[in-house]
């Protein structure tokens, strides 16, 4: 199926290719409302990954004429973004912007994080909810609410940051950022997010943040309350990893250095220019 062409209407940021990538699972109901929303005429390639939804995820995303990959079977949150992150790579993004497909964040926020990717002053930028008052406002439940200033202390104190928070599921990374980091040492859970970002802190990289609104809605996505421990769970092990691996205490595979842990895309195939007529060959 041939992909429509892109109408611009502007031109790039800084002369870099931008690509969203959207880790999708059920959300037929959400996702014309998202793309509908996210900025074409800075954005170049919008790539949704499909983690064996059940509804008329992958149809939408055909109709909307977006670059699909579909899971031959469920492989997790964590998986799910791997399998964006390698496309986006292959597909030549020089920034890519992670955005849910459920609308539960502004899509309209995809200029902001990509400009002050290509400033270069940040390698990373998360959309933060608790900077401001969005969190709250938007729904977020209030134990989710206290667990998330709780866990994103632990953690500032443990990893020396200072960021609002740890667990937004709308971020920004340069291209040389998603080809560093070990991130098939991550898991392919939802503490996958936590991770990555621990990641980026332990490589060094520069982590920025901007301010988000949220929506909480029946559809959309959020995990359970057992879940949501088992989460913070990992969120606190992550930490204690970072901390021990920083003191020599202890080696850990998430901050490895072997390129075997390292996202490993196709190059992408280029697509042959027609000859003008009359030329010989």
């Amino acid at each position: 199926m041939n992909e429509p062409t892109n109408p611009r209407v502007g031109e790039m940021i800084e002369g870099l290719k931008v690509a969203v990538v959207l880790p999708a699972y059920n959300a037929a109901k959400t996702l014309r409302r998202t793309v509908a929303e996210i900025p074409r005429d800075v954005v170049d390639d919008v790539i949704l990954t499909d983690d064996c939804s059940r509804d008329e995820t992958i149809a939408v995303a055909r109709e909307l004429g977006l670059h699909v990959v579909v899971h031959d079977r469920n492989r997790g949150y964590g998986g799910n973004q791997k399998s964006c992150y390698t496309a986006a790579l292959a597909r030549g993004a020089d920034i890519v912007v992670m955005l849910h497909p459920d609308y539960q964040y502004s899509p309209r926020l995809v200029r902001a994080m990509a400009s002050m990717i290509a400033s270069g002053h940040y390698d990373a930028v998360f959309a933060s909810r608790i900077l401001g008052r969005g969190a709250l406002v938007g729904g977020m439940p209030v134990y989710k609410y206290v667990f998330n200033r709780m866990l994103t202390l632990f953690q500032n104190i443990l990893m020396q940051q200072k960021l609002s928070e740890y667990h937004t599921g709308y971020r920004a990374w340069n291209r040389q950022v998603l080809e560093r980091l070990p991130l098939l040492s991550c898991s392919d859970d939802f503490v996958f997010d936590n991770q990555m970002i621990a990641q980026a802190a332990w490589f060094g990289f520069q982590l920025g943040e901007i301010s988000c609104p949220t929506k909480y809605f029946p559809e959309a996505s959020s995990i359970n309350f057992r879940r949501s421990c088992t989460y913070g769970l990992g969120v606190l092990k992550t930490s204690i990893e970072y901390r021990l691996a920083k003191w020599g205490m202890r080696a850990s595979r998430l901050f490895g250095q072997e390129d075997a842990l390292r996202l490993a895309p196709t190059p992408p195939v280029p697509v042959p220019v027609a000859e003008p007529a009359g030329v010989a060959a």
